[in-house]
């Protein structure tokens, strides 16, 4: 096997045939397919980049040449040939390699790489960098084409074409674009030529004989570059890069490693920043992810011989319950409208997009857009709806601010994947929306103790005439016992159980972790009440008086930072209702979690059932 060889680009950089390196690509999907089936992971992007890697990795002297990866959806084949090959068994298992680039794992991960449209920023501050410590190095920052809807890819194309005069190589890896043959070929060849070897000085020479010419020069010029740009406009598909000041090199087969690697080394020598523009397929190589990208975008573990997907076992995830509800919310409310983030199949809303294409907008990578949108739906008489995972909300910030809660603007924030999300890790994980929805004013913010309730908050939320936020996990939807949760009431939660010793005060999805704790304390001969705290703005501060009325001890479960919490807010409430006793909260570290399986990432910081009994009886003896 050729993979067997590579250790490293080095070994990569030795192989002297076309077949050695079509092999190299087939054993690297085999991998990745294998691995992924057991592991799940980013499966469709990163087949369909193979050969750029390869080619990257052939045509740059890494890693002392820089190579930045957005996202890192793409960058599996990066990994297994920067002498992660044997690691890669352990993908996104806890203590082992990310999901995506890491700069602790690898000094070929030039950042740690999560949020979209991030690359060409790095990319030219290091390009800066370079220039102004006077180094010598390639930078290359690959983007792909849906991360080319994220605002800040054309706010860093901007500078970089306006302020950069040495090298910086975009690789735009398209994967969703079709152009024809002949049309993609004759661009091709005329980008090639662009940027061969001294056509740029040979351009400026003759530019520059022209304009000296007596009399006409200067007119011959003008006609003659406008005549260019027409051309190059009827010709070419890149002017807007163009106009933004970045040669445009492409479009260019993104699985002919030659053609790429040629291409790369020649971008790599021109002066000031290069666009090059390949055309791949995502899923290439595996049959069942080439006809449907989509569902292996993101995969668990699945059958690899067969493509088949296990199901849930009959268990609706928290993302199904409201998927189910805005399709009742819909059919009720035709003024309810949804705005997703590139993220259709991931929050739930396929169906609602089908049966109300008119009232469903997909803005891209664009979240501070789209909360935007929201605020002028909102503003223009509808009710708006943002599905959004908790990560990708935080891009927001301002927009919440700003456009929603400083004009109290009735818009619905469905924020899913709060808390830890398990295999994707840090980058991924929901546990600051707590913290940095609580303190927007006018915001309301809910989260449901199990899926029966999740549908109930829906519909509440659209009483209020206020932002509001409903914060669920990635996971199976729990069930609080067989009573049916009772109504929703503002700012307070429903009790579970009664305790006389201390009251275990959770939200969300700890409710079920709350429940556990007190099967454990009742072990321990303590005896504790569990409430499902449903709000984490307003707390009812009347509410938390009646639940800790006599106990010294009151018990706060989030998973968040503790910073900033649902702790803290309900050590303030406590304050106001005359309760005594003390507050002790459990949360999430001030550290970033890396990636594992929930379940083992909150035993490791401390939240596993075991861990907080223990805690909680150590500090009632001590009150003794």
């Amino acid at each position: 096997m050729v993979l067997d060889r590579i250790n490293s680009p080095a070994d990569l950089r030795k192989l002297d045939s076309q077949e050695e390196l079509l092999c190299l690509a087939t054993e690297i999907r085999d991998l990745i397919v294998r691995t992924t089936s057991v592991t799940g992971g980013h499966l469709a992007s990163s087949l369909g980049a193979v050969e750029m890697a390869i080619a990257i990795h052939r045509s740059l002297d890494t890693p002392r040449d820089k190579v930045i990866w957005d996202v890192g959806h793409q960058a599996y084949a990066h990994k297994i040939l920067t002498g992660r090959r044997e690691a890669f068994a352990t993908l996104r298992r806890h203590d082992g390699i990310s999901g995506f680039p890491r700069r602790s794992e690898s000094e070929y991960d030039v950042v740690d790489s999560g949020h979209a449209g991030s690359s060409i920023s790095y990319g030219l501050g290091l390009a800066l960098a370079r220039e102004v410590l006077g180094e010598d190095y390639a930078v290359a920052a690959v983007i792909g084409d849906g991360s080319m809807t994220s605002g800040v890819a054309y706010e860093a194309m901007n500078q970089a074409g306006h302020h950069l005069e040495s090298n910086l190589v975009i690789i735009l890896n398209d994967n969703a674009m079709s152009i024809s043959r002949n049309v993609g070929g004759i661009a091709a060849y005329l980008s090639r030529l662009r940027i061969k070897p001294g056509y740029t000085h040979l351009k400026d020479e003759l530019e520059e004989l022209v304009k000296t010419m007596p009399a006409f020069g200067d007119g011959i010029y003008r006609v003659a570059s406008q005549l260019k740009d027409s051309i190059t406009h009827a010709l070419l598909p890149g002017m807007l890069f163009e106009s933004l000041g970045l040669k445009y090199v492409g479009p260019i087969d993104g699985h002919d490693i030659e053609e790429l690697e040629q291409t790369i080394k020649e971008a790599r020598d021109i002066e000031g920043p290069v666009l090059v523009h390949a055309i791949t397929q995502k899923g290439r190589g595996y049959h069942y992810s080439e006809r449907r990208p989509e569902i292996f975008h993101g995969i668990s573990s699945f059958d690899s011989d067969t493509g088949v997907v296990p199901g849930n076992g009959g268990e609706a995830t928290y993302t199904e319950i409201f998927g189910d509800a805005m399709l009742e919310v819909g059919r009720r409310q035709p003024d309810v409208v949804a705005v997703v983030a590139a993220m259709k199949l991931g929050t739930g809303l396929d169906r609602f997009s089908r049966l109300y294409p008119d009232r469903f907008f997909d803005v891209g990578i664009a979240e501070q857009y789209g909360v935007n949108l929201a605020a002028g739906l909102a503003l223009g008489g509808l009710r708006p709806v943002v599905a959004i995972y908790s990560t990708f909300l935080q891009r927001a910030f301002d927009q919440l601010s700003q456009e929603i809660c400083l004009q109290s603007l009735p818009v619905v924030f469905a924020v899913d994947r709060a808390g830890l999300v398990g295999e994707d890790g840090a980058t991924h994980h929901g546990y600051f929306d707590l913290s940095y929805l609580g303190m927007m004013p006018n915001m309301t913010v809910m989260a449901p103790g199990d899926g029966r309730e999740l549908a109930s908050m829906l519909k509440f939320a659209f009483e209020l005439e206020a932002p509001v936020a409903i914060r669920f996990p990635r996971s199976k939807a729990a069930v609080l016992g067989e009573q049916l949760p009772g109504p929703i009431v503002k700012g307070r939660g429903e009790a579970l159980s009664k305790g006389s010793d201390v009251t275990l005060l959770a939200l969300g999805d700890m409710a079920v972790r709350a429940l556990q704790v007190a099967d454990e304390l009742e072990g321990r001969g303590i005896s504790a009440g569990v409430v499902n705290a449903r709000f984490a703005k307003p707390i009812d501060s009347g509410f938390i008086g009646e639940v800790s009325c006599g106990r010294k001890l009151l018990v706060t479960l989030e998973d968040n930072v503790l910073s900033g919490g649902f702790g803290c807010a309900v050590e303030r409430a406590s304050t106001g209702c005359g309760f005594t006793g003390e507050v002790v909260s459990f949360g999430l570290p001030d550290s970033y979690v890396q990636h594992g399986r929930t379940g083992e990432l909150l035993d490791e910081v401390g939240l596993s059932a075991a861990s907080i009994s223990l805690a909680i009886e150590e500090r009632i003896e001590l009150s003794r």
